[in-house]
């Protein structure tokens, strides 16, 4: 339960550390210089002189990845990311591949603790630490160890089912 929190929380982090400009930046555009290297191999005819350029620039990719300059990851890796970024207001990033994944519009967990906030509406912590507040409806009466199911509304709310009942509006808050 902890790692996934603490990714999230590194994220997040990195999101918040992005210049401004970077929202705009087109993941499309060409590759890095440190891997545009690797690819560039491919071109030497030498097969002895395209070994050394891909020990070279696989070398230097290697560095790249072990200083932080350059973060390798995987589809399945990308998504858990988006869903555990579901409901939160970021800003338009195309560090997750620009649309050409599938977006999440529905998560399912369990609550992990509840807490009564001052408007007599309940606050749900899901297992990946995720907190969500139903904001109207009809009193749920969650319990630890409920299943809820959150899935996008219109006009950028978000409506949760739990333990089956029927749904009440709800928003995500931040950690």
């Amino acid at each position: 339960m902890f790692r996934p929190t603490l990714r999230l929380s590194g994220l997040c982090l990195i999101v918040a550390a992005m210049p401004a400009g970077a929202k705009d930046k087109d993941v499309d555009g060409p590759p890095p210089p440190v891997f545009q290297a690797v690819l560039d191999c491919k071109t030497v005819a030498d097969s002895t002189a395209r070994l050394a350029c891909y020990d070279k620039a696989v070398g230097a990719m290697d560095a790249a990845r072990a200083a932080n300059d350059l973060v390798v990851t995987d589809r399945a890796t990308v998504r858990e990311a988006k869903k555990g970024l579901f409901g939160l207001s970021l800003p338009s990033l195309k560090l997750f591949g620009g649309g050409k994944d599938e977006e999440v519009t529905e998560i399912e967990g369990k609550v992990t603790a509840i807490r009564m906030a001052s408007d007599g509406f309940p606050i749900f912590t899901l297992e990946d630490g995720a907190r969500w507040k139903q904001t109207d409806g009809r009193n749920t009466f969650p319990k630890v160890g409920s299943k809820i199911k959150v899935r996008k509304a219109s006009l950028g709310s978000y409506m949760a089912n739990v333990d089956g009942q029927p749904a009440v509006r709800v928003s995500r808050l931040a950690n």
